[in-house]
């Protein structure tokens, strides 16, 4: 496996080693000796899957009590992810880093605690998982809006307006959010 910094050093692409043949393949997702290996001595704590549908864009998601770290990655089609450094006091606040992840690729993305997380998909549909290290906390969730021009993240947008949830649609500018300290 290999542990790759992006440009927020925090936020990890991760490269899985791949065993194929005619059969198929076979590969380690998550191996904890190896993440601390890499210093990422995580416990995880809930599983996630969801399914969207192409034009999709799920975030800015974040939890300001009980942070989640999450280990994500795409097992059908492809998508955009985001991470969007939301503490004040890191010298990468309001920076954001933004890679492409797909079941072709099998590369996976570390999105540590403290930082809001999104996605965009650039397939007829995709289903993406993801590790947390803290439980979902609905009474702690926030979320910012994908378009904030204060984070100015250039999305790879197949139409002019992404499909959004209600949740989505409302979310904070990031001068109005509550943030990590």
């Amino acid at each position: 496996m290999r542990f790759l910094p992006t440009e927020i050093p925090e936020v990890l692409l991760i490269e899985p080693q791949v065993f194929g043949d005619s059969r198929g393949f076979f590969m380690e997702t998550w191996h904890a000796a190896k993440f601390a290996a890499a210093g990422l001595d995580l416990s995880f704590v809930q599983d996630n899957h969801s399914k969207s549908v192409q034009g999709t864009l799920r975030g800015l998601h974040y939890q300001v009590r009980k942070p989640q770290g999450k280990l994500v990655r795409v097992i059908s089609g492809e998508v955009f992810d985001v991470a969007v450094d939301l503490r004040k006091s890191s010298p990468f606040f309001g920076r954001w880093v933004g890679e492409i992840i797909s079941a072709e690729s099998k590369k996976m993305l570390w999105v540590p605690p403290g930082f809001g997380h999104g996605f965009y998909v650039l397939s007829p549909e995709a289903e993406f998982v993801y590790k947390c290290t803290e439980l979902y906390a609905p009474e702690h969730e926030r979320c910012i809006r994908w378009d904030d021009p204060g984070l100015g993240i250039v999305w790879p947008l197949l139409t002019q307006a992404p499909l959004l949830s209600a949740k989505d649609l409302a979310g904070d500018s990031l001068a109005a959010a509550e943030l990590y300290p």
